[in-house]
């Protein structure tokens, strides 16, 4: 791999993450506050649908994008109405959010334009169109160009605006969070929401506060997927970026810059899935991978609880009986023979992450002490 191609996966991991990273500080605001929302999917999904259907009819990319956020806060409001105000169980408020906007996307797409749960492409005005800074070298010169041209033109340059405005939330989500009263209200109902009753704080205004930030965060995350990263709605376009966005929350243990880096994590086995769909590799290097992944999961388990050895025990006996099959496999014609990586296990690399990632750290990562709690006022 030559330093431009390396370049151009960070590039497509940033651009992967964006939505991932929208997604993951919502969640992070909605649970912070003790409101658990496993209807990111859903959220995300009909802001999708919504921004893009918009931004056809009126071209204007602006009013989709303002469409798509309306869409997604209008979700956070039912959450909210059954989880805070209803004091209904949060899990399934989420569950039928994902399940009512997976159907109605596709129904409306359908009667909407009759493309089969899908929207027209989007023209010049109705999509987000790439930042190109002062100087940077177009694409077709780029590998002529020397190395800090290429990051500053590839990496840094030619994003649409709602990249840099994911990356710019991280510090101010850290800023409002740490640094404000707002934050530590916010952060202080999620923990112990009587005290901040008894301090004359509203902890319903406080939890609306944080379910309508969500779904603010969400309709952008939609919005970017249907308006910049591709042209269109297509049926479930999401693709579990809500759950994938909910394990790098817990993989970030709730925290603004932990969350930036899970996702670019996460972003970067999608470019690797985007990039390389026939990897050929010697069958010794794949095996002593496959090993060392092994002995590594074992001696992590050692000694953890039985579910943890169980589940990641597992799968590393798994990966040792895996690696034995190449090595038997591949030992007439030599440990140096190339095999070829199937597709289908690099299309599958970020939801693997995503099990590893919540069956290695849930157990360390502790959430907001009254996270999932109805909150009722003492009389």
């Amino acid at each position: 791999m030559d330093f431009l191609t390396l370049v151009q996966v960070l590039d497509s991991s940033l651009r992967l993450a964006t939505p991932l990273l929208l997604a993951c500080l919502a969640g992070l605001f909605s649970e912070r506050a003790g409101i658990f929302d496993i209807g990111l999917e859903g959220k995300i999904l009909a802001a999708a649908f919504v921004s893009a259907a918009i931004a056809y009819i009126t071209g204007s990319v602006w009013v989709g994008l303002l469409a798509g956020i309306g869409a997604s806060v209008m979700l956070s409001a039912i959450h909210g109405l059954a989880s805070i105000t209803l004091r209904g169980d949060q899990i399934i408020s989420g569950v039928a959010i994902n399940f009512l906007a997976a159907g109605l996307t596709v129904v409306i797409a359908q009667a909407w334009f009759g493309q089969g749960g899908r929207t027209p492409p989007l023209q010049s005005g109705g999509r987000f169109e790439p930042i190109n800074f002062p100087g940077a070298v177009p694409s077709k010169e780029m590998a002529d160009a020397g190395p800090l041209m290429q990051l500053y033109s590839e990496l840094l340059s030619g994003h649409s605006l709602l990249v840099y405005f994911a990356l710019l939330t991280v510090p101010i989500s850290w800023f409002v969070l740490y640094k404000t009263r707002f934050g530590l209200r916010l952060r202080a109902v999620g923990e112990n929401p009587a005290a901040v009753d008894t301090a004359g704080i509203s902890v319903i205004g406080m939890r609306y506060a944080a379910v309508i930030i969500c779904g603010i965060l969400c309709g952008i995350a939609g919005a970017y997927l249907a308006t910049a990263l591709q042209a269109n709605f297509t049926k479930d376009m999401s693709a579990g970026r809500g759950f994938i966005a909910l394990a790098a929350l817990i993989f970030a243990k709730w925290r603004p810059w932990y969350a930036l880096g899970a996702c670019l994590l996460f972003g970067f086995f999608f470019a690797v899935d985007n990039r390389f769909q026939n990897i050929l590799l010697p069958a010794w290097a794949i095996s002593s991978v496959l090993l060392l992944l092994a002995l590594g999961l074992l001696a992590y388990v050692w000694r953890k609880s039985l579910l943890d050895k169980v589940v990641l025990g597992g799968l590393g006996l798994g990966i040792v009986f895996v690696s034995a099959l190449i090595v038997n496999s591949a030992w007439s014609a030599g440990l140096g023979t190339q095999i070829k990586i199937p597709v289908v296990f690099i299309q599958s690399l970020p939801y693997i992450l995503t099990v590893v990632v919540l069956a290695g750290f849930v157990g360390k990562a502790i959430p907001p002490r009254s996270g999932g709690v109805p909150y009722m006022k003492e009389k």
